[in-house]
C-alpha cells in the first residue's frame, strides 16, 4: 500500500460540499478525490510551463499549428469517450 501523509486544512463549507458531491459522484473517497484533482493541476501546470518554455525558444505557435493541436485533442478525447461508452466524463472524478 501506497505511504499517504495526513493533512488538516480549512475549506469553505460550500466548497467542502462541492467535494463531497463530486467525489460520491465519482464513486470515490474525499480524499482520494482531492488527491486526483490535485495531481491533475500539476500536470496541467506543467505543460502550462512546457508550452511557454517552447513559444520562448521558438516563438508562439502558428495558427496553423494551433488549429492542428486542437484537432488532435478533440480526437483523443473522442476516442477515450468511445472507450467508456460514449458518455463523456463517465467514471471521472473531474466531472464535477
Amino acid at each position: 500500500m501506497a505511504i499517504r501523509r495526513k493533512r488538516s486544512i480549512s475549506l469553505a463549507p460550500e466548497l467542502d460540499d462541492q467535494i463531497q458531491a463530486a467525489a460520491k459522484r465519482a464513486g470515490t473517497t474525499y480524499s482520494a478525490w482531492l488527491s486526483e484533482t490535485a495531481q491533475k493541476e500539476l500536470r496541467i501546470r506543467a505543460g502550462l510551463a512546457a508550452v511557454a518554455e517552447v513559444e520562448g525558444e521558438l516563438g508562439p505557435f502558428t495558427d496553423q499549428e494551433l488549429a492542428d493541436a486542437r484537432a488532435w485533442a478533440q480526437d483523443a478525447l473522442a476516442r477515450r469517450g468511445r472507450g467508456r461508452g460514449g458518455r463523456r466524463g463517465a467514471g471521472r472524478a473531474d466531472a464535477a
